[in-house]
């Protein structure tokens, strides 16, 4: 019986998981309004940048910001939310003493939130692509490849953040921290282009960048392999060791 396979239980579990992802208001803004308006809020700041001399047009600025806001707030910041109510509804706990595997149960209840990100990922990037007349983007497998590990690696994350939250409402505080170091410095909302050498050299090693770098690098045509090989060593890192701390330290029990 399909119900018996791993994929027939975490689709079933990713349905369920669906099913109340869409009964909750504030968790839908968070998904699915949030990403689509914050690329309009800061269009004007990126106006005021001077791009020309790194080699930047505000397309190539605006579109990996938009999808660095869909990977923050419709992945990471609504998957932590999901993670700690679920937890602390002991749903997960329910959900071990079945069929279904620890990993199962993470990936599972991720996947909604996935599909939604990647979604989004995609309508901006054929919206951004028309909008801002950036055209078909010369090197299309980094932007692939860096969205692909961008929703990852804020899985994984979001998995971690929970590890440390201790109810849904300290939810949207405990991932403010990752949230804000990777807007200011990611190059989601400021380029590392523009910033002092020191500073970029920096900001490169936090976990976004790679992502950012890449999906800008896939419509500037201009990343050398090295460089790409080297952001998604920085990514997959990052990825290995959130996985890590979720095998060690995750929590299927509310915190009380």
């Amino acid at each position: 019986m399909s119900s018996t396979t791993a994929g027939g239980r975490m689709t079933s579990l990713a349905r369920a998981e669906l099913t109340l992802l869409g009964r909750s208001r504030a968790t839908l803004v968070t998904a699915v309004a949030v990403p689509l308006l914050l690329p309009l809020s800061v269009r004007a700041a990126i106006d005021e940048m001077d791009l020309a001399d790194a080699g930047l047009t505000v397309g190539t600025v605006l579109l990996p910001a938009a999808v660095g806001f869909s990977l923050l707030f419709a992945v990471y910041s609504a998957l932590t939310s999901a993670y700690v109510v679920r937890r602390e509804e002991l749903v997960l706990k329910r959900l071990r003493t079945g069929e279904l595997r620890d990993k199962e149960i993470l990936l599972a209840t991720a996947l909604p939130a996935s599909a939604i990100g990647l979604a989004q990922c995609v309508l901006m990037a054929v919206g951004g692509t028309v909008l801002l007349d950036l055209g078909a983007p010369p090197a299309p497998h980094l932007a692939v490849a860096g969205v692909l590990m961008g929703l990852v690696l804020c899985g994984a994350l979001a998995a971690v953040t929970a590890t440390f939250t201790r109810t849904a409402e300290s939810a949207q505080v405990t991932s403010l921290p990752l949230l804000f170091v990777s807007m200011l410095g990611s190059g989601v909302t400021v380029p590392l282009e523009v910033l002092p050498d020191r500073v970029a050299s920096v900001c490169e090693l936090l976990p976004l960048t790679p992502v950012i770098t890449l999906v800008r690098a896939a419509w500037t045509g201009d990343l050398p392999a090295y460089e790409a090989l080297g952001a998604l060593a920085v990514a997959l890192a990052w990825t290995c060791l959130a996985v890590f701390a979720v095998r060690r330290w995750f929590r299927w029990e509310p915190r009380r």
